[in-house]
């Protein structure tokens, strides 16, 4: 009996311990991880329309076409925008050329009478000795008078004075007015030829070298013909000076005067060609062309300007060839002269910033050299600066009054 109890207790016993075994072994084993949670899914925002914030629309009232005030003239549309109007440049009224350089005499005798004066003080002396009259030489020589126009002045002096004795400045001042005045010459004919008997129109040829003011004076020329009650066409063969024909044709447009113009670095004899033919279909007076004014000692850029003057005389022959020389560049520009002469016939000379030097003397200077007058003279960057030249009005500014 007691041997079954034992065997009982025993029995008992390891039921027990391996039943603790096994619940330590399941407490030692970690839980698998709970399933993960289904995710809030949230609509995406909205893209932005043209003009939106980049937020979420939101709901707003809407108006229906009925309620929307519209202007008159029907439902609304696409609304196009006309391209503004360009406006016709303003056709000016040039200044009259009557009297335009006793208008401006002011201004050259305030840069010109240096020489004038300078004469005056040194023949004002009580003894004019050799010196003195070296002096006055020298004075006439700096203002680019010409060496041999010079000691023709000094010998009429030299014997005038001698003969006068006692001087006021008064009979000084005549005096030298009058030499001055033969120097200059008041007997030539400065007209510019543009309006010839039997036909139209008037041709003029302008040359010169670059940087002379050689567009611009003929742009001034034209002024100056339309405040004569011409009608001009300007012909801008200078085809090879970059904007030359846009400067050409600005100074046209201000007189109301047509431009004709070819491609750049076209054939310069071909525009002066066209642009006779044009004036003589219009019936227009004049017709101004200037030419190509590179450097004048290349042989082949000369050739060429003699070719635009025979080509232009397939039409006609040619009124004017007018050259244009910068008074400030002195015995440099007699030098200029002598190489147009020699392939165009010059028939008259421009003058150009003849009020930014005292040196009046080319005046004389280049009127010997060449055998023909000057006839324009520019004073200045104005418009209307360009000025028919008159002796006595411009002897007047170099001696003062």
């Amino acid at each position: 009996m007691e041997t079954v109890i034992l065997a009982v207790v025993i029995a008992v016993v390891v039921l027990a311990v391996l039943g603790g075994l096994v619940v330590g072994s399941r407490r030692k084993k970690p839980l698998p991880p709970p399933p993960p949670a289904a995710p809030d899914i949230t609509a995406p925002p909205a893209e932005p329309h043209v003009g939106d914030e980049a937020e979420t629309p939101r709901e707003e009232p809407r108006r229906t076409i009925e309620e929307v005030d519209l202007p008159d003239g029907g439902p609304a549309g696409v609304v196009v925008e006309e391209p503004p109007a360009v406006e016709a440049p303003e056709i000016e009224i040039p200044e009259p050329t009557a009297g335009r350089l006793v208008r401006l005499r002011a201004r050259l005798s305030r840069s010109q009478n240096a020489l004038g004066k300078g004469l005056l003080t040194l023949l004002a002396r009580e003894h004019l000795d050799d010196d003195t009259w070296e002096e006055i030489e020298d004075t006439l020589l700096t203002a680019d008078v010409g060496v041999l126009p010079t000691q023709e002045l000094v010998d009429r002096l030299r014997e005038r004075v001698k003969v006068l004795g006692t001087r006021t400045p008064e009979e000084l001042r005549g005096l030298l007015r009058e030499e001055l005045l033969k120097l200059v010459g008041t007997d030539v004919d400065r007209t510019v030829r543009t309006e010839p008997e039997d036909r139209k129109p008037g041709i003029v040829m302008v040359v010169g070298v670059n940087g002379t003011g050689k567009t611009t004076t003929t742009g001034k020329l034209a002024r100056v013909l339309v405040a004569d009650g011409r009608t001009v066409v300007l012909g801008a063969a200078d085809t090879f000076r970059a904007a030359a024909a846009d400067q050409l044709q600005t100074w046209g447009e201000r007189v109301g005067a047509h431009t004709v113009r070819g491609p750049e670095a076209g054939d310069p004899a071909s525009v002066a060609f066209d642009a006779v033919k044009e004036g003589k279909e219009m019936g227009v007076d004049v017709v101004l062309i200037d030419t190509a004014g590179r450097l004048h000692t290349k042989t082949g850029l000369m050739d060429e300007l003699g070719k635009v003057k025979r080509v232009v005389e397939k039409h006609a022959p040619l009124d004017e060839v007018l050259l244009v020389l910068d008074a400030t560049t002195g015995q440099n520009g007699l030098v200029q002269a002598r190489v147009f002469a020699e392939v165009v016939d010059i028939t008259g000379i421009v003058l150009t910033k003849l009020d930014g030097t005292a040196k009046g003397g080319i005046v004389v200077a280049v009127q010997r050299e060449l055998g023909v007058p000057v006839k324009l003279i520019g004073l200045g960057e104005g418009a209307d600066d360009l000025a028919p030249f008159e002796p006595e009005a411009f002897v007047d500014a170099l001696i003062g009054e």
